[in-house]
Order: C-alpha cells, then sequence, then structure tokens
C-alpha cells in the first residue's frame, strides 16, 4: 500500500472547489466552474502577512548552479566518449548523475521562464537556452510561453497543456497503462503542448534550434555519439522512472478519494487542486516541491520559498502535501483510484501567453 498524501485534521485552509458533472459518460475528469484557487490565496495570505512581497526577485545563486550542473554533465560526457552505450558505467552514470542533472536543468529552466535568474528579461531567456545545452533537444524557448499559460489558466481545457487529454487518460487507464506513461511522460509532456495548440515561431526560437544544433555538432565532432547519446539518454531518464521525476505527476493529480457528492454541482467541495511535497529532494529540484507556495506566488524564487512557506504557514500547514515522490509514481501506478483521469478541468478562465493558434 502506497500511501503519500499527509494532513493535519483541520482542512480550513484548503479553498472550496465546486466539482460539476462531467461532459459525457466517457469523461472522468473533475469538471469545475469555480477559478483557479491560488489567486484568492495569494490575496489573503499578502493581507494576513503583506511582508511576504518582499521576497520576491531574482536570485542571482541560479545562474551559478546552472553553470555549475551544465560543467558537470560536459565532464560526464568527456568521460564516457569511448563507453559503449550499453555498458553498465555508462547506463549507471546515465541514471545516477546524468538523470539527476538534467532533471536539475529542466527546473532551472523552469524557474528561469519566470524571470528569476537574472533582473534583465533578456538575459533569462538567453541563459535559459544556455541551461538547455545538456539536455540535447532544443525546448527553452518553447517551455516558457506554455508554462506561463498553465499559470495564467490553471485547469482550462485546451489552454493548461500539463492536462492530459482524454485520449491519454482513455488509453492509459490500467495498471500497466499507467506505468508505460510514467516510464515515457518526458514524451507526452514534449509533444502534448503542440497538439493542443501551436505557438507562432519567434527568433528566440530560431536562436534555441541554431545553439543547440551547433552544440550539438561541435560534441559529435569533438567527443562522438557516445557523448551526444548521454545527454539525450539522461533526459530521458531524468523524466522516467526517476525518483525526481515523481513531481510531475506530485503536483497537480488528484489524490485525495472522491465521493458521489463531488460531483453534484450544489454542493461545494475541498477539494486540494495542487499539492507540495516537503522532502529532500527538493534540493536538487529548486525547491519544485513548494508547489502550492510556488503557483501562489511565482515571483519568489526557489531559494526564499521555504522562508515564504513559513511566514504563512497558517495558510500551508493544513493542505494535505506529499512526503515521497517514489511513492507518488508507486501509487499513482497500483493504486486503481488514482490515474490520468484525476485532474481538475475548467472550460473558461485564464488566458494564452504568447500567441499562437488553438487547434
Amino acid at each position: 500500500m502506497f500511501t503519500t498524501v499527509t494532513a493535519a485534521p483541520n482542512h480550513g485552509s484548503k479553498l472550496p472547489v465546486k466539482l460539476s458533472q462531467p461532459r459525457n459518460a466517457s469523461d472522468h475528469f473533475l469538471w469545475t466552474y469555480t477559478e483557479e484557487p491560488h489567486r484568492t490565496r495569494r490575496q489573503a495570505i499578502i493581507r494576513a502577512h503583506p511582508e511576504v512581497t518582499k521576497l520576491c526577485g531574482y536570485e542571482p545563486l541560479t545562474k551559478y548552479i546552472v553553470l555549475a550542473v551544465v560543467c558537470l554533465q560536459i565532464l560526464c560526457a568527456v568521460w564516457l566518449r569511448q563507453s559503449p552505450i550499453l555498458s553498465t558505467r555508462f547506463l549507471l552514470t546515465s541514471y545516477i548523475v546524468g538523470a539527476t542533472a538534467n532533471q536539475n536543468l529542466f527546473l532551472a529552466i523552469h524557474e528561469i521562464s519566470h524571470n528569476l535568474a537574472f533582473k534583465s528579461p533578456a538575459a533569462n531567456r538567453l541563459f535559459a537556452i544556455f541551461a538547455n545545452l545538456p539536455i540535447g533537444l532544443p525546448y527553452s524557448a518553447s517551455f516558457r510561453p506554455y508554462h506561463l499559460t498553465h499559470h495564467k489558466s490553471l485547469g482550462v481545457d485546451g489552454l493548461d497543456t500539463d492536462l492530459p487529454t482524454s485520449l491519454e487518460a482513455f488509453f492509459l487507464d490500467s495498471i500497466l497503462g499507467k506505468a508505460f506513461f510514467c516510464t515515457f511522460q518526458i514524451l507526452f509532456y514534449a509533444i502534448r503542448p503542440m497538439m493542443v495548440y501551436h505557438l507562432p515561431l519567434t527568433p528566440l526560437h530560431l536562436f534555441n534550434v541554431v545553439a543547440q544544433a551547433a552544440f550539438d555538432i561541435l560534441l559529435i565532432r569533438y567527443l562522438g555519439v557516445s557523448a551526444f547519446a548521454y545527454f539525450i539518454i539522461s533526459s530521458f531518464l531524468a523524466g522516467s522512472l526517476h525518483p525526481c521525476a515523481g513531481h510531475f505527476i506530485a503536483e497537480h493529480y488528484i489524490f485525495d478519494k472522491q465521493t458521489t457528492s463531488a460531483r453534484t454541482p450544489s454542493d461545494p467541495v475541498s477539494l486540494l487542486e495542487t499539492y507540495s511535497y516537503y522532502g529532500p529532494l527538493n534540493l536538487l529540484t529548486y525547491n519544485v516541491g513548494l508547489h502550492n507556495e510556488h503557483h501562489d506566488f511565482p515571483a519568489i524564487p526557489w531559494s526564499r520559498l521555504p522562508l515564504l512557506h513559513e511566514i504563512a504557514k497558517d495558510f500551508y500547514i493544513d493542505l494535505p502535501h506529499h512526503t515521497s515522490w517514489i511513492c507518488v509514481m508507486g501509487r499513482f501506478i497500483c493504486d486503481k483510484e488514482v490515474g490520468l483521469w484525476c485532474r481538475i478541468k475548467r472550460e473558461t478562465g485564464g488566458k494564452r501567453v504568447g500567441g499562437g493558434n488553438v487547434d
């Protein structure tokens, strides 16, 4: 039995979410007609603790951590340049070091997308492309508008690309299906946004592609195919069955058990839509586990989220949260009542960041 969600007995700080009937019999998502909870809680926290606004702003330490991790990955690529790709040394290094490092870079790019590495927006855009290099494939320029839309349009169908599609939920609604999803979730997160809506191609996207292609060509030319394969395999494993990859599922999938009354529109239900994780892996992942805190105040950098939690503890102490990302994935796969359908959706609200056409 996997248990990951813990909470104090009093849930008074949860915001009520009213759930409506599904669109049709085959739709098992949790549809709501209330707004996302983070704006309301942010306003309440500022009223109660106005000093939290002083925590906003960029974190200078981020650029040094990114530089160190990029250098670490390049050194590992040099070390493995003559190793067979299927060798024990190559695979263990890719999983233990490479996947952890590239997950760290994924989340560095997440921080940078909120302009939290430099004061200058342009410096943040360019630095995200630098952080992207050991990942092997260009994605930082596209990630930012999709991710900011996720914040502005949490749960909105057709806008929030973090939501699984009905097709995914239908075909992967089994233990084997969920295991497949967890194993290849990095591919779902990479491909799904383009299936939901297209972003316009900008000079920044082109520069991201050109810079990454130039880096990859030089890498293969001087270090060989194994070095490039190390980056690609590390990125795949970072979003697969890796302890740090549990955050993808832990953040917004609903783990509370649902009752029949939860689908009655007239009944307000205290249902949490975002879960935080409080555990040691936050040290490797820019405190992304403090996810309620991050969504409440996306302008506060990773280094100050624990302080936000302490200042506004009266708002966070009673919220259900996770204590293990490994157990999150285990329960997600094995618990028949938890799966891809367990996401809150909205028909309207929010807005798209960065343009693009909805298909």
